[in-house]
């Protein structure tokens, strides 16, 4: 069938927190290792400075783990510039979050959507070129990665689950470029859905009376203790004192499978595991409960075997306390490396080893491997209606799960979360209909070969290298 491109107009009832404006965009050795710097809980006023309130104790704190990201990114020509007739360069900003010191960090989906150009300036003034790590479009969600100088200062998780309805807040971010804009509120509401377009909608958001503008978008909210409880998403147009944010509960699940290069919860690891936080605790007290392990992946030599109800306590040298501190910790490792692993087990802590299992494609013997042999991409079913919606000629296709990071995908510019709907002049709409292409006998006429995504509500192509 015939793929056009179509491109939906998208009604503006709530917003994007992300800023984008006509102003010249800023122009930067390896991981460094080791446990993220734990920022303490801010204290009270004191009688000698009595100015000093908690809000400025958590904004000294927290500062230096929040990031402001510049964008460039080509734009349609305007229909009344007659001078120019390709696209047009346009300038972004958002915010991010340090989720490890090795210069990993969180920001929205939306604030790296399409760019051409990414930058990070920390707190200390200094800029690092960053790339995008991984994406999640459907929780609209991203990990960048920069490669700083010395380790970076990381934000304490706090949780959304307990949070109190009028509770104070504070959102840090680069509000209309300000950068490191500070503006306090409380909570206004918790577990609210929010729709922003027919093809974009988000759940159980909290929702803030913070100011949130434009460039505050993948930025934290922060309780009194200088907690993350959630990343900064979107504000109600034309509104006052109506903001949205994600909560940190789901950025912890979500980023932890980013960073272990899958989208949903099925570990290479072989562990299941399960966050909890103490109730009632304030700060939030994390835990990392161990749900399920492999036996067989475990080492036969370990004085102790992972077992259900474990609380994992450090990997290698991390502490860990939560699922995405797990998945940092393995970080660099290879399948079949054995990890020392510290449980805590009826109050006492015991040293435990576990060796990681090979990731599904490095099996053999799967209709799966020839495309990720070939492609360098790993594809899942999807609904029909998620592209449905965008072409209504259009019958489904594949989602794109894994890439390679030197893979022929995604050096054709294919990206991790796009929809695989059409090969040369097929659809796929199954695996064996990527197969069949593949394997055709008259491939070799096909080059370059064409392929269709739907991203972001519109039906993209380009070539395969």
């Amino acid at each position: 069938m015939l793929l056009n491109r179509v491109r939906l107009l998208l009604p503006g009832t709530i917003a994007f927190a992300i800023g984008l404006s006509a102003s010249p965009v800023m122009a930067g050795g390896p991981d460094l290792v080791g446990p993220a710097p734990r920022t303490p809980a801010p204290t009270l006023p004191t009688a000698g400075n009595p100015r000093r309130s908690p809000v400025v104790e958590v904004v000294e704190r927290v500062r230096g783990a929040v990031v402001n990201i510049h964008s460039e990114r080509n734009a349609p020509p305007s229909a009344d510039d007659v001078f120019h007739s390709g696209p047009q360069r346009v300038n972004g900003m958002g915010t991010g979050i340090v989720i490890d010191p090795r210069g990993y960090i969180v920001t929205n989906h939306h604030v790296v959507e399409d760019v051409h150009v990414l930058r990070v300036r920390l707190a200390d003034g200094s800029s690092y070129p960053a790339k995008i790590f991984a994406r999640d479009p459907e929780t609209d969600l991203a990990l960048l990665k920069i490669e700083p100088k010395t380790p970076l200062q990381t934000m304490p998780l706090g949780t959304a689950s307990d949070l109190m309805i009028g509770e104070p807040v504070i959102a840090i971010g680069n509000a209309f470029g300000y950068e490191h804009t500070v503006t306090t509120g409380v909570i206004s509401a918790t577990k609210r859905d929010v729709t922003l377009n027919k093809d974009i909608a988000y759940k159980s958001l909290i929702q803030t009376d913070a100011s949130i503008n434009p460039g505050n978008s993948g930025g934290p909210l922060v309780n009194v203790h200088g907690e993350l409880i959630g990343v900064n998403v979107a504000i109600r147009a034309g509104a006052q004192g109506i903001g949205f944010a994600i909560t940190v509960d789901q950025m912890i699940r979500v980023c932890g499978d980013l960073v272990s290069g899958r989208k949903k919860h099925q570990a290479l690891h072989g562990i299941a595991l399960r966050d909890r936080v103490e109730p009632g605790s304030s700060p939030a007290v994390r835990s990392l409960i161990v749900e399920q392990a492999d036996s067989v992946t475990q080492a036969s030599a370990t004085p102790v075997q992972l077992q259900k109800g474990d609380v994992i306590v450090k990997v290698g040298d991390q502490p860990v306390s939560n699922s995405l501190d797990f998945e940092r910790a393995l970080l660099g490792k290879r399948p079949g490396e054995k990890i020392n692993i510290v449980v805590n087990r009826e109050g006492q802590e015991k040293p435990a080893e576990y060796a990681l299992r090979s990731p599904a494609h490095e099996r053999t013997g799967m209709p799966t491997d020839l495309v990720w042999r070939r492609l360098g991409m790993k594809l899942a079913p999807t609904t029909p209606e998620t592209v449905h919606r965008v072409n209504g000629q259009l019958q489904g296709g594949l989602q794109v799960v894994d890439l390679a990071v030197d893979g022929t995908a995604a050096r054709s510019g294919i990206q991790r979360g796009d929809i695989l709907i059409g090969l040369h002049q097929w659809e796929t709409l199954t695996i064996d209909n990527v197969l069949y292409v593949l394997n055709h006998p008259e491939l070799g006429n096909f080059s370059p070969l064409k392929f269709f995504v739907v991203r972001g509500g519109q039906v993209r192509r380009g070539t395969l290298q």
